[in-house]
């Protein structure tokens, strides 16, 4: 019912507000459908804002839905996509603001679509056809390149006129397909199949023009994926422009963003691998003419050598010292033997001066009986007894006539002039 107001009796805000909250919560849930003009989600809320606007006019409505509800969806939603969202209004009176509160989301048209082909590919994924480690790598120079692409297009001119500039011998082998519609998917297959079979082509592209997503759906198709994963000769995807990104450009081995860039990643550039090996011809005679100095300064340093110069110097210097060396022993020897000489001529002299002959050839004379006993007192003497008298140069045989004693003598045998006994005297004489 309308409220009775007047100037007199006006109704305070929070009426107003509880009123409007009130007409607002009579209506029920309903679908609405719409673009993602803005997506918030903020850490630690467990709720998820939306911008939703109209496709035709500049109108927009904001959306809340539990994040639980947003994180079930699969693909996630993001911004741009067309979804039909259902909603009961619901109208936040502290704020005066309106809002929908959404409990199911659902992609449409384009958004449904993308829907699919993510799902597709999440699936494709787990099944591991993307895996990096099956990516072949590109001949360097390929004898053919096979080409897939539709009837005078202008991706067959790009790739054709880019490629035969870069490297003009390319060879090309072209099957014409169709490359957009329900027959689009099988007739890449076959041609694909057919350039696989040639043992001349190296190397497969596939290359197209860009469209919109319907048109790029045949290179999404789950048939034309795995037999790219199947084929032996490595494929470049080469569809549309840069952001387009159909599944076959992950199952390819390569990718290039245009065809034009597919022909320049095929075939490499004449004039840069001419200007490449003359760099590095360039590069290897600047390498072999240093490392050549190198060795002549090492062999003009090992030649200045004074062992090479004048070997003989060497040699004459050995022989010096060995010249030195013998006169060094000669006169070491020399001098030893002089030293032995002098040592045994003083032993000689030691041995003369201790020899009885020294005594005797100063005159001394010894005295011994016929049984060579050497007489050293009268008392061993007798009359008329043969005894003999050894001087220096032999014999001499006499007989005792008479003993006479020493007058200066003790009759112990002392001599009184300096104090020796008789015995003492002989020894030393």
């Amino acid at each position: 019912m309308a409220l009775q107001t007047s100037a007199e009796h006006p109704a305070p805000v929070r009426q107003i507000a509880m009123a409007i909250s009130g007409w607002i919560d009579r209506l029920g849930a309903v679908w609405v459908e719409g673009q993602v003009a803005q997506l918030n989600r903020r850490q630690g809320m467990n709720t998820v804002f939306i911008t939703l606007r109209d496709t035709v006019a500049d109108i927009s409505v904001p959306v809340t839905c539990s994040r639980q509800v947003f994180d079930s969806l699969n693909p996630p939603v993001v911004e741009g996509a067309s979804v039909v969202v259902f909603a009961k209004p619901s109208y936040y009176a502290n704020r005066g603001t309106l809002s929908l509160y959404a409990t199911d989301i659902r992609m449409v048209g384009l958004g449904e679509l993308l829907a699919r082909l993510e799902r597709r590919r999440q699936l494709l994924a787990a099944e591991g056809l993307f895996a990096r480690e099956l990516k072949r790598p590109l001949p360097f120079l390929p004898r053919t390149v096979g080409l897939i692409t539709g009837r005078e297009s202008a991706a067959e001119r790009d790739v054709l006129e880019n490629a035969r500039r870069r490297w003009p011998a390319v060879s090309f082998r072209v099957v014409n397909t169709s490359v957009q519609g329900t027959n689009a998917a099988r007739e890449v297959i076959d041609a694909l199949g057919a350039l696989d079979r040639d043992p001349e082509v190296d190397v497969i592209i596939i290359a197209r023009g860009g469209g919109a997503v319907e048109d790029l759906l045949p290179f999404s198709d789950e048939a034309l994926i795995r037999a790219v994963h199947q084929a032996r000769t490595p494929v470049v995807s080469a569809i549309g422009h840069e952001p387009d990104t159909p599944i076959l450009d992950l199952v390819a081995d390569v990718r290039a963003s245009t065809p034009t860039d597919a022909a320049k990643t095929v075939v490499p550039d004449v004039s840069e691998e001419i200007d490449r090996i003359r760099h590095l011809r360039d590069r290897g005679r600047h390498v072999m003419t240093t490392w050549l100095g190198q060795q002549m300064h090492q062999l003009e340093a090992v030649r200045a050598r004074p062992s090479l110069a004048n070997p003989r110097s060497t040699l004459d210097d050995r022989a010096r010292d060995i010249e030195e060396l013998r006169a060094r022993t000669r006169r070491t020897l020399h001098h030893q033997v002089d030293r032995a000489h002098n040592d045994l001529m003083h032993q000689l002299a030691r041995v003369r001066s201790l020899s009885p002959l020294a005594t005797l050839e100063r005159g001394y004379a010894v005295l011994q009986d016929a049984d060579g006993h050497v007489v050293t007192s009268i008392d061993q003497a007798r009359p008329d007894q043969e005894m003999h008298v050894r001087v220096r140069d032999g014999r001499v045989h006499v007989v005792v006539r008479d003993t006479e004693p020493d007058p200066a003598l003790h009759p112990d045998g002392t001599d009184e002039t300096t104090g020796e006994t008789t015995s003492e005297t002989q020894e030393n004489a």
